[in-house]
């Protein structure tokens, strides 16, 4: 069976979230499905032209085909979270006051966002 993409309507809802990280600033933009569920992500980092933002571009882009593929959240979360690189440091986010680098924030902050809401609904 061949895999087929499931691409977000031409016009979709999404969510803004502004973020920093050891005075590192960004966002994430998130493109949801009529349910409510990612269906794209953008991460903007402030510094133009940086290393780290192509880097975390590159990342959007490949978790957006893949969640449009079919691929679980869930299973990104579970290999990304946690990694360990600079820049890190303080948030300001009370649910995430630490983050232990850019793609370890991103990741626990969509676990909380859809994740972790969709648990709490289930119960």
């Amino acid at each position: 069976m061949k895999p087929s993409r499931n691409p977000l309507p031409a016009e979709r809802p999404s969510i803004v979230h502004k973020f920093s990280i050891g005075g590192h600033e960004g966002y994430l933009i998130v493109g949801v499905y009529e349910d409510g569920s990612p269906g794209e992500l953008f991460i903007v980092m402030s510094k133009e032209g940086s290393t780290i933002r192509g880097l975390m571009d590159s990342l959007a882009v490949h978790l957006s085909i893949a969640l449009q593929y079919g691929v679980p959240l869930e299973a990104f979360i579970n290999k990304m979270k946690d990694q360990r690189f600079e820049p890190s440091g303080f948030t300001g986010n009370e649910e995430i006051p630490l983050a232990k680098s850019v793609v370890d924030y991103i990741y626990r902050w969509l676990e909380l966002k859809f994740l972790i809401t969709e648990e709490k609904a289930e119960d």
